[in-house]
């Protein structure tokens, strides 16, 4: 089994943790994430516009850029991370200039070298799939592609064809970090996106606490939570690893149990 599929087989939804490479202490942060109860952990590729992030995120982009931190700096970061952590999902979540400016072949071999699962590449809709899907496929890494409200039928299929490791639903139809989808449009839109595939749906954008959490996974098979770490390894700096476990296992509480307190 893939990593993706022994985490998503588990009897309970899955908490997926998003923190930004080069913030912080990355290495320590990763595991304080871990250790907390993640399931799978999305590392942010720091991008000088990041057009889908909030104000949290756009925040730690400047600061990982701002650090120096490269594309190399990543891979090692996600290297390390492999070996102190075999089982857990590696997703490298960016953008396109940075995934293809060395060519897709390139970025697909250097994160299968280093033991990445998936990708999440904001700004290539499944349309423009070849410049770096086939790539991606061709390594063994999964291309984990975002639905969103406005995805209707007609293009949802697209959206899912080559598509792997899970499904990701974008809650809203804004940034990251700032609102939150009411409850019973997310309900419908999982309803609808579960319908249509057999990989797993994970939500997210929007999510700040455990009793939102909770709700989503109610129904969803993993929850995405991002903005409200991110602004933990704002407040603390290079000592954000204690609280950002804390606050995880939280999270990680919530939405393990989330199914089996509603039963």
């Amino acid at each position: 089994m893939t990593r993706f599929a022994a985490t998503f087989a588990k009897p309970r939804p899955a908490l997926v943790a998003f923190i930004t490479a080069g913030d912080g202490d990355t290495a320590a942060n990763l595991d304080a994430l871990v250790a907390g109860g993640a399931d799978v952990i999305e590392l942010g590729m720091p991008f000088t516009d990041p057009m889908a992030d909030g104000p949290a995120i756009q925040a730690a982009n400047l600061r990982a850029l701002g650090k120096g931190t490269t594309t190399a700096d990543i891979f090692a970061h996600a290297a390390a991370f492999r070996t102190r952590h075999p089982d857990t999902p590696l997703v490298l979540m960016g953008y396109a200039n940075p995934m293809t400016i060395r060519g897709a072949d390139w970025f697909a071999a250097e994160c299968a070298k280093a033991g990445v699962d998936g990708v999440i590449c904001v700004d290539i809709p499944s349309e423009e799939d070849a410049e770096l899907g086939p790539s991606l496929r061709a390594a063994g890494v999964a291309p984990i592609r975002l639905a969103t409200p406005t995805t209707d039928a007609a293009r949802l299929p697209d959206v899912l064809n080559g598509a792997g490791g899970f499904l990701y639903y974008v809650s809203v139809a804004g940034i990251t970090g700032l609102q939150q989808a009411a409850q019973a449009s997310i309900e419908e839109a999982v309803t609808r996106l579960k319908a249509a595939t057999d990989l797993p749906v994970a939500v997210g954008f929007g999510v700040r606490t455990p009793e939102q959490a909770a709700a989503i996974a109610k129904v969803a098979d993993g929850v995405v939570v991002g903005s409200a770490l991110v602004e933990i390894i704002a407040g603390h700096g290079e000592a954000a690893a204690a609280p950002l476990e804390a606050f995880t296992r939280t999270l990680a509480d919530a939405i393990h149990g989330a199914k089996e307190n509603a039963a």
